[in-house]
Formats: C-alpha cells, sequence, structure tokens
C-alpha cells in the first residue's frame, strides 16, 4: 500500500476512490454538481458565499479540503468569492482552459479534482493573483467549528496542528 500523499500544511491529498467519490458525488445538488462536475459557472451576484465576512475556512463542496482562509478574500466586483491566496499552494490545481474560445487558468480542487472557478492576474497584494471563485463549489467552515471529512482522513487533526 503506497503512502497518502500529504501537502505541506497535512491534509491528505489522495484522490478518494471509486466508491468515495461515487458517495461525494450522489450528496451533491444539480447546480452543485454542474459546476463541481461539469466545469459549469454559477451566475454571478448570486452566490450564497459571495457576501460572507466571517472569519475561517472556504473548503471544497465535494471532498472538504480546505481552499482559501477568510483573510485572503476580498471584494472583487466580479460577483464570485474572490481570494488572492489558497489555504495552501497544493491544495488548488492550475489547468489551462481554452473553453469558449478564451485561455484562462482554470482552479480545481487538488484532492478530487472538482472545478472551482478560474485565477487572473488582476487582484490585489502581495499576490497580485484573483481566485475567482464560484460559491456552489464551496463550503464555510467559521473559525473555531469542526471542518467535515466525508473521507475520514484526519482534515481536523491536520488543521488542528496549524498556527493560528
Amino acid at each position: 500500500m503506497s503512502t497518502p500523499a500529504a501537502s505541506p500544511t497535512g491534509f491528505d491529498l489522495t484522490p478518494p476512490d471509486a466508491a468515495e467519490r461515487q458517495r461525494l458525488e450522489a450528496s451533491l445538488t444539480r447546480e452543485e454538481a454542474e459546476v463541481l462536475l461539469h466545469h459549469g459557472t454559477e451566475a454571478p451576484f448570486c452566490g450564497g458565499l459571495l457576501d460572507n465576512k466571517e472569519d475561517g475556512v472556504y473548503c471544497c463542496r465535494l471532498c472538504a479540503l480546505p481552499l482559501f482562509k477568510a483573510h485572503t478574500k476580498f471584494e472583487s466586483v466580479t460577483g464570485w468569492p474572490s481570494f488572492f491566496a489558497p489555504y495552501d499552494e497544493s491544495h488548488v490545481v492550475a489547468v489551462r482552459d481554452v473553453s469558449y474560445g478564451m485561455v484562462r487558468i482554470e482552479t480545481r480542487c487538488a484532492r478530487c479534482d472538482s472545478h472551482q472557478g478560474h485565477l487572473f492576474p488582476d487582484g490585489p497584494p502581495p499576490t497580485r493573483l484573483r481566485y475567482c471563485i464560484n460559491s456552489v463549489s464551496l463550503e464555510f467552515t467559521q473559525d473555531g467549528q469542526p471542518l467535515r471529512d466525508p473521507l475520514q482522513r484526519g482534515d481536523n487533526a491536520a488543521l488542528a496542528t496549524l498556527p493560528a
């Protein structure tokens, strides 16, 4: 048996197996499945997390891997939650996207490969990046609350070892 792939922050990045993936996908709404599994985009200015200002962690809606910290969220006036840096760079994968006659960088969850949104070079300091993410691709966990751990990977233990 191989050793699980771990991120620098201690999260297990091993992809879900077929049975786990089927279970995760069965929990999605139609809109979540369209975005996460079929690379769709939710309508701008409609997402439930767009105006969230609470402290916490934004996680992948499918596998619950932490993707962004609340303090990296900023108001981009684009209609989607935007972040200037990921929780851990190894948690977000960038993929060249040439759909719709455009060249963009798609962002995906590193653990389950679900579509999250796109990355643009027009964000604020310090990174000058804008991770433009669909609200339905994310779930928010308020500081002090346990992460959802649908794959039983010990995500809360990894979270507990991080500095505040």
